[in-house]
């Protein structure tokens, strides 16, 4: 096992350079000039103008950026955000904070529920409880998040008034009444975004297990005497876990990317919103920067799943 994660580690190092050169590329060849407003100023001298733009490094060529970009990236200095002046790595942990926040509780409920209704559903294929789990996994499929989100800001939030509709980082509460505050003005947006993960896990767990349940080792089982629940549990659900759990390891990694429509429609503050901003600027250290984390999570969690399928499938070894 430890060679296997060594030399997956010596092969992910090659591909998150050859990402990050593609990223730097793209986002460079992009139409836009990050110093458009300011050098639109008719007030500003045009040598000033290019003085800026040499501090910045913005009159270098691409090659010469990159490798002073990825310099920084190895010792942790991401630069400063074209926009604001402020450290890129600042910017991303105070939007960080909030979209962990509010995608991984919705993410951490999505699975909690999703995964039981979907093994059940398979279990009572063609039930009632099978036939009602369905229809929401449709319709949360079906339903864009930004409809859901509407619907729940003008039934609970303009009508009943029961939860607020905007994300307010500073909170005039403080101690326990703020932790109540901030619960409470998660709740929208947990449910648009978990009823939108759960609708696909449950479909996904539902498939899995019934094509497990329909083995041979699971009917050997059976003929064994082996009681229901101890097939179930110990033969299908594990087996039926396996392809759920490479869905799963490749959503987590997106939680860090934020929810953009979910995000602008109850004004969080995340990395979903910063990245939209970041990209109608051109602010390409903020860009780069969510960007290659994004890419370094899911070499991450790729090499995750694959350590968890040699969990759960005592078939796959690693030499």
């Amino acid at each position: 096992m430890g060679n296997f994660i060594i030399r997956r580690i010596l092969t992910a190092i090659p591909t998150l350079i050859a990402i990050s050169v593609i990223l730097f590329t793209i986002i460079n060849l992009a139409p836009g000039d990050p110093l458009a407003s300011f050098a639109a100023d008719p007030r500003v001298p045009e040598a000033v103008k290019e003085n800026i733009r040499k501090q910045l490094g913005l009159s270098d060529p691409g090659p010469i950026r990159y490798v002073k970009w990825a310099k920084s990236m190895v010792v942790g200095d991401w630069g400063n955000s074209f926009q604001s002046r402020s450290p890129v790595g600042t910017l991303v942990k105070q939007r960080a904070g909030v979209t962990l926040q509010v995608l991984g509780t919705s993410l951490l409920l999505a699975i909690i529920v999703a995964i039981p209704i979907g093994i059940l559903s398979a279990i009572k294929q063609y039930s009632v409880f099978d036939q009602v789990a369905t229809f929401f996994a449709y319709l949360g499929n079906a339903l864009p998040t930004f409809v859901i989100g509407i619907l729940l800001i003008l039934v609970f939030g303009v009508h009943l008034q029961w939860f607020p509709f905007i994300f307010r980082t500073n909170l005039d509460q403080t101690g326990i009444a703020a932790v109540g505050v901030n619960i409470k003005q998660m709740v929208l947006p947990v449910i648009v975004l978990s009823f939108f993960e759960m609708a696909a896990l449950m479909r996904y767990t539902r498939a899995a297990m019934l094509e497990v349940i329909k083995q041979d080792y699971v009917r050997t089982a059976r003929a064994k005497g082996l009681a229901e629940s101890r097939v179930m549990i110990t033969h299908a659900v594990r087996n039926a876990l396996i392809p759920v759990s490479t869905i799963l390891g490749l959503r987590i990694p997106t939680i860090f990317a934020g929810a953009i429509i979910t995000e602008s429609l109850f004004r969080i503050p995340g990395t979903g919103s910063l990245f939209i901003s970041a990209f109608q600027n051109k602010d390409v250290p903020v860009l780069m920067a969510l960007s290659f984390i994004s890419a370094v999570l899911v070499v991450a969690f790729n090499l995750v799943v694959d350590i968890l399928y040699g969990v759960l499938d005592p078939r796959i070894k690693y030499t």
